[in-house]
């Protein structure tokens, strides 16, 4: 398993990220705005989030051979293309604010789904570490990845659904201008990371009793 993870973390950024952009491109005739708002804010989302978990909070830590101090510096593709993949299988262009709600759910789900799946199977093959308090209270690693990945994959999904829908809705309504695309793609990128952290240390807070922003030494089970 371990190996297999090792390679797929190589191969499938490799082969997805310029699939996944084409068939974003095909998916909304050669908008590149749309498609900067489908493709471009997962990977921003997973070089941004994950890096400041690493190598600022040190809450993360990556075990792979190209590194940038604890995060791997190919992260951003390795979790973006995969993302957009996932995004593109289940795409059904918005036409109403209903579809919005149905976007955000479904993509949440399959979002928080497979990525907590992965990530167990990270932390099983020594790739990924994560010390929070789960981890620091000796539990397995299916219970150190659900303290997090619901809220920050699920989180993510959830917005990410939500906001191209939006701007989906704007393109179709003749009112997405360069300046109003500018403004939604900074929006939907700054909402993608703040939602999911303060849900997640909101969370934190009320059953560990600490955000869960720094990391837990397994002598003390409070920070």
């Amino acid at each position: 398993m371990s190996r297999a993870l090792r390679i797929y973390a190589y191969v499938a950024p490799a082969v997805l990220a310029p699939l996944t952009f084409l068939l974003w491109y095909r998916e909304y005739a050669g908008d590149l705005e749309l498609v900067a708002g489908a493709w471009l804010v997962p990977v921003l989302w997973a070089y941004i989030v994950p890096g400041i978990g690493t190598n600022v909070l040190k809450v993360w830590e990556f075990d792979t051979r190209l590194r940038l101090g604890r995060f791997r510096v190919h992260h951003g593709f390795v979790f973006g293309s995969a993302t957009a993949l996932l995004a593109w299988l289940v795409h059904v262009p918005a036409t109403s604010a209903f579809d919005l709600v149905r976007n955000a759910l479904v993509l949440s789900a399959l979002l928080g789904f497979w990525n907590l799946l992965y990530d167990v199977a990270a932390l099983r093959a020594g790739i990924l570490r994560v010390y929070n308090q789960p981890w620091a209270d000796g539990r397995d690693e299916a219970a150190v990845a659900l303290d997090y990945a619901p809220w920050f994959f699920g989180g993510f999904g959830a917005v990410y659904g939500c906001g191209i829908g939006a701007l989906e809705l704007l393109r179709a309504q003749g009112l997405l201008t360069t300046p109003l695309f500018a403004l939604a793609f900074v929006v939907l990128l700054a909402a993608a990371m703040a939602l999911p952290v303060a849900g997640y240390v909101a969370r934190s807070r009320r059953r560990h009793g600490h955000s869960g922003t720094r990391p837990v030494e397994k002598t003390c089970r409070s920070a």
